[in-house]
């Protein structure tokens, strides 16, 4: 009985311990060929151009409807208080700490990272990885580099489009709506606002770019299993992603706020 058990928690624990350390050598592999010539411009291009402008729609429009919950919500509970002046404040602070980097990161994971993982992911299966390999092309310089850089840098820009969006959302519902002064959204909004939030935000999101990439294409360049396969590749991936981000956003705002 005691053996069984040890050896079952040993095959739970193993498992993960395999995998963080298989994406710590693909990220040791990407640093590498990343700072090695020739640099793979066009299809780094092309990547942020299907990560950051094929997911522009679905971001202003979250983060519009964010702003606008948050503005509502804030003013009700405010207006208990007699502080409905502070809404701006609470909506430009809570955008650019918190729900712009997190809520962006994940939108874009369940687009762009689920789709990285499933393109891989058939490359793997139908064996157009290996064709690679077999033309002595480098499948971690051509496939994955361009889509980890492009993670990295237009995650931070979709968040500069989410915080300002945001802030605009609660503008609508404060001022137009429920009637507040608009001087007094925007001198709150700007009183409190300091350029550290902003750009520790931006961090944030450069880490979020970051992993949900990595994590992606891991699961989709070790795919297994023919279709079916590719199919666990891509929820994983999306679960993975989600899930670092969420743990990673507690140790990032403890550490840079």
């Amino acid at each position: 009985m005691f053996v069984k058990t040890a050896e079952f928690i040993g095959r739970a624990v193993k498992k993960p311990i395999e995998e963080v350390g298989q994406v710590i050598l693909l990220l040791v592999s990407v640093i590498k060929q990343t700072i090695k010539p020739p640099y793979e411009i066009r299809n780094t291009a092309k990547q942020m151009v299907e990560i950051g402008i094929n997911s522009l729609p679905v971001v202003i429009i979250t983060a519009v409807f964010t702003g606008m919950v948050l503005a509502l919500q804030s003013y009700t509970g405010f207006k208990r208080f007699g502080a409905e002046g502070l809404v701006g404040s609470v909506v430009a602070l809570s955008m650019t700490r918190e729900l712009g980097p997190v809520l962006c990161a994940l939108i874009v994971t369940g687009r762009a990272g689920a789709a990285m993982a499933a393109e891989l992911g058939t490359m793997r299966v139908t064996e157009q990885i290996d064709a690679l390999e077999t033309l002595a092309a480098n499948p971690v310089k051509y496939l994955i580099v361009p889509r980890f850089l492009s993670g990295l840098i237009m995650m931070p820009a979709l968040v500069i489009v989410t915080d300002i969006i945001g802030i605009m959302g609660g503008y609508f519902v404060t001022v137009t709506l429920l009637g507040a002064s608009s001087t007094s959204y925007l001198n709150a909004t700007w009183d409190y606002l300091e350029a550290a939030d902003i750009y520790n935000g931006l961090i944030k999101a450069a880490f979020f770019g970051a992993s949900f990439a990595l994590i992606s294409c891991y699961r989709g360049y070790y795919t297994r299993g023919g279709a079916e396969g590719v199919g666990k590749a891509t929820i994983g991936a999306v679960v993975l992603s989600s899930m670092t981000i969420l743990i990673s956003d507690y140790f990032l705002s403890a550490w840079l706020f």
